[in-house]
């Protein structure tokens, strides 16, 4: 059996958080996880080598901003085998430079960088008017941390250590929602959100969404007057509804009415205890 030389570290995760999907990539203990063993056994053993249910996308163009070399080169690696254009920047400023490029379809970009840290970068995107897609990676595991990322305009979140299987995943549903064209706008009172163009306004005042809040809205208001739960959301927005915490739906929530609601005097989005939410037309 092949055995990889890579030691196990904040890189990867470890099997049992792995689950059912290492299994699709052997017994070893390192080489059910590390990206390096999957690109190997896919060039062994051709793409028969992956997991079971495994969905591929398109090759999209993906930036990586990691000041961990190791970590950057791994990811860069597995994504490349995935059939994706990969780049990568070791410190913040570089990373701000290359992304306001827009040629990218998706972000990788870690908190703790040399120069500007994730927050920062993010923020000035977004600031900017660049609504890449942002998955963004943390040391740090804490629902406030994840807060302020959000509030900084990334779209998705993702803890180290992590699984490969699970940021690629995520990458996956980024670039989809961001290229995958919706239905015509949507509106409530003089909320409008037209997803397909991924514009949202209130009146005539345009209203900056992440591509993560964007989906949300979308699944609240497509059932506007109506109660969606907050398992609904989960299974319409995330990839893995079932892994995934209900709680991070206030998360976006709260986020969402702090753009479309609080600075225009409205309740657009209603608790109903117990049950989720709804979308008041009106908005009083």
């Amino acid at each position: 059996m092949y055995h990889c030389s890579v030691l196990l570290t904040r890189a990867f995760v470890s099997v049992r958080q792995l689950g059912a999907a290492a299994a699709g990539y052997g017994r070893s203990t390192v080489c059910a996880i590390c990206v390096r063993c999957i690109t190997y056994r896919e060039r062994q053993e051709g793409p028969q080598a992956r997991c079971a249910g495994y969905v591929t996308l398109e090759g999209v163009r993906i930036l990586i901003v990691e000041d961990e070399v190791g970590l950057a080169e791994a990811l860069r690696e597995g994504l490349a085998a995935e059939g994706h254009w990969v780049d990568t920047v070791h410190d913040g400023r570089r990373g701000l430079e290359a992304a306001l490029t827009g040629a990218y379809e998706a972000i990788v970009l870690d908190v703790m960088l040399p120069g500007l840290d994730g927050y920062e970068i993010c923020g000035r995107l977004r600031r900017l008017g660049q609504w890449t897609p942002v998955l963004m990676l943390t040391a740090k595991d804490g629902e406030y941390d994840e807060a302020q990322g959000l509030d900084a305009g990334a779209d998705d979140y993702l803890s180290k250590p992590f699984s490969f299987v699970v940021l690629s995943a995520r990458l996956r549903a980024l670039a989809r929602r961001h290229t995958v064209a919706g239905p015509g706008p949507l509106r409530a009172g003089d909320l409008v959100l037209d997803a397909a163009a991924r514009v949202c306004r209130r009146g005539d005042r345009e209203i900056e969404l992440t591509a993560r809040e964007l989906s949300v809205l979308r699944c609240l208001m497509t059932s506007a007057g109506q109660v969606v739960a907050k398992r609904d959301i989960l299974d319409e927005v995330w990839d893995s509804p079932a892994d995934t915490d209900p709680n991070i739906v206030e998360v976006y929530v709260s986020s969402l009415r702090r753009k479309i609601d609080a600075p225009f005097g409205r309740r657009t989005i209603v608790t109903v205890h117990g049950a989720g939410y709804r979308i008041a037309p009106d908005g009083d």
